[in-house]
């Protein structure tokens, strides 16, 4: 049986990190004064939402 594997990209605080415990694989830490944050932010809002299939 195949299953997907899911992936999500979340923009978190500390305090839902500590919640979320070792439930998360992989964890960047951006600053918010850092220009890499703000090159994300700017990638995520180029990108075009895709509808639903069979919708």
């Amino acid at each position: 049986m195949h299953t997907e594997r899911a992936v999500a990209v979340g923009l978190l605080t500390q305090k839902d990190l500590d919640a979320l415990g070792s439930k998360l694989s992989r964890v960047y830490h951006l600053q918010p004064d850092d220009d890499q944050f703000a090159d994300l932010l700017a990638q995520l809002d180029a990108i075009e939402a895709t509808p639903p299939k069979g919708k």
